[in-house]
């Protein structure tokens, strides 16, 4: 399969984005540690931890990228729907819709830019638009097209109101995505909140270090006080685990 046809299940970062990440990630349980601890040494042994956060990142803009592709195929779809309802061929359709799209987002690498760039060559091979959008749906795991192209499909086949099929999809992507956003807004502040609190306890160390050191540097010296700070660590780290799959919420 050509490099163009884009897997959305999977991410490959960039040489200077991979090389930012895992700096940047590195750097930031290098200060954690020190914080915890105040031991240069064990800083720099246990700074590579800060890898493990490139899966999470990759998984984050997997999932990014996802919501992106879904929100461009609803606007594709609305565009659709207008091209069917004055009479339009579906392979007809598609080739008005790329028009309409560039005019919603004018960078020609926008991905449903591309898709539909897609289907339109593979129709031109007397491929059927049912088999092109399959193999999107394929690519992109997103269920919502999955079950678009199920329906179109057995439309075509059957017979049934082809515009009504895409019109309802539209309008069924569309509640979905209102939903989600009425979510996102929701656990906006639960969001906010989670991030001050995974900040505070590092924020409490540091001020307490800086204004209260003869109370504090038993923790740093003493094994009873390393292995709180190694127990508070895990419970910070396993709270933002909780609180990240808490808040993950599919619609």
């Amino acid at each position: 399969m050509s490099d163009e046809f884009c897997n959305y299940n999977e991410y490959r970062m960039s040489r200077a984005e991979l090389l930012l990440s895992a700096a940047a990630a590195m750097l930031a349980v290098f200060f954690a540690t020190y914080v915890f601890y105040r031991s240069i040494a064990l800083c720099a042994v246990i700074s590579p931890l800060g890898l493990f956060y490139l899966p999470y990142r990759r998984k984050r803009q997997i999932a990014k990228r996802r919501e992106a592709l879904k929100q461009q195929f609803r606007d594709m779809l609305y565009s659709l729907s207008s091209s069917l309802m004055a009479g339009k061929t579906m392979e007809s359709a598609l080739r008005e819709v790329r028009g309409d799209l560039e005019v919603i987002y004018p960078d020609p690498e926008t991905a449903i830019i591309r898709e539909v760039d897609i289907i339109l060559r593979r129709t031109l091979l007397n491929e059927t638009v049912d088999a092109a959008l399959y193999d999107l749906a394929e690519r992109s795991g997103i269920e919502d097209i999955e079950s678009f192209c199920d329906v179109l499909s057995t439309c075509r086949k059957m017979g049934g109101n082809l515009v009504e099929i895409v019109k309802n999809t539209t309008n069924i992507l569309g509640d979905k995505m209102e939903i989600k956003n009425e979510i996102d807004v929701l656990l906006a502040q639960r969001r906010f909140e989670k991030k001050v609190l995974n900040i505070m306890p590092v924020a409490l160390i540091l001020v307490l270090s800086l204004t209260a050191k003869d109370y504090i540097e038993p923790v740093f010296s003493t094994l009873v006080g390393k292995l709180v700070m190694s127990v508070s660590i895990a419970l910070i780290a396993l709270s933002w685990l909780i609180s990240e799959k808490i808040m993950n919420i599919d619609v």
